[in-house]
């Protein structure tokens, strides 16, 4: 996917770069059905949600233009393949339209790279069994030396999914302008690029868009799209 143009974002692009993320371990209905209706204010690409809240938050947002994604394998990767199929399949039954999985860490730091290959494949090829669902692998970037990040990014090419992105949230550190300009480099524009993790703020993910990111998690959403709107009022 392209790099998008600053010059060129309206409110409505920047919108549709944003996964609102609701994914916090405490999160009740309550708090979840206030976060579709935020990304239903906004019209953002999605609400990326927990497996357990994707038929909630399909129903809120039925006939509305944001997506419902959601996590396969989170946080940390670990799960059997065939669980994270597993997931991925149901997910999708309950209404997903993008999945988010988790990359297993611990074998592509021990160079298993067909394993890791194939874990993606798994959750790729379920995704396009049910049609037009964007795979998303996240690599958790925090725990990966560059070499690995790059490995990482030509295996989920190989593997057929559709974006690499860098983090869970959950880690100690997310996103970095450097881990995207990396991940662009090496897979760019042939799949997407989505930074996610500590992006709070207008500035931030605006530099983020700028070094390839086309998705952008947050959490921080109302921030990032009223500091939008509150820099077109000031060019008036």
């Amino acid at each position: 996917m392209e790099k998008l143009n600053i010059d060129n974002l309206d409110q409505r692009r920047l919108a549709k770069t944003i996964d609102h993320s609701l994914l916090r371990p405490t999160i009740t209905d309550q708090e979840l059905r206030k976060g579709c209706e935020l990304a239903e204010k906004y019209q953002t690409a999605t609400v990326c949600v927990k497996p357990y809240h994707v038929k909630l938050a399909f129903e809120i947002l039925a006939n509305q233009d944001v997506k419902v994604s959601t996590v396969i394998g989170f946080p940390h990767g670990g799960h059997l393949s065939k669980i994270k199929a597993l997931e991925a399949e149901q997910a999708i039954l309950d209404g997903a339209q993008e999945l988010d999985m988790v990359i297993n860490i611990g074998a592509l730091k021990s160079r298993r790279v067909d394993f890791v290959r194939d874990d993606m494949r798994r959750v790729v090829e379920i995704a396009r069994k049910y049609g037009d669902i964007l795979v998303k692998v996240i690599l958790e970037t925090y725990y990966l030396t560059d070499e690995e990040k790059v490995t990482a990014c030509r295996l989920t090419e190989e593997a057929g999914a559709d974006y690499v992105k860098t983090s869970t949230g959950f880690a100690p550190e997310g996103a970095k302008v450097h881990d995207i300009e990396l991940m662009y480099k090496t897979v760019g524009p042939r799949l997407g690029v989505k930074a996610a993790g500590g992006i709070r703020t207008l500035d931030t993910a605006l530099d983020m868009i700028r070094a390839g990111a086309t998705r952008i998690g947050a959490t921080a959403t109302e921030q990032i799209m009223e500091g939008w709107i509150k820099s077109q009022r000031s060019r008036k």
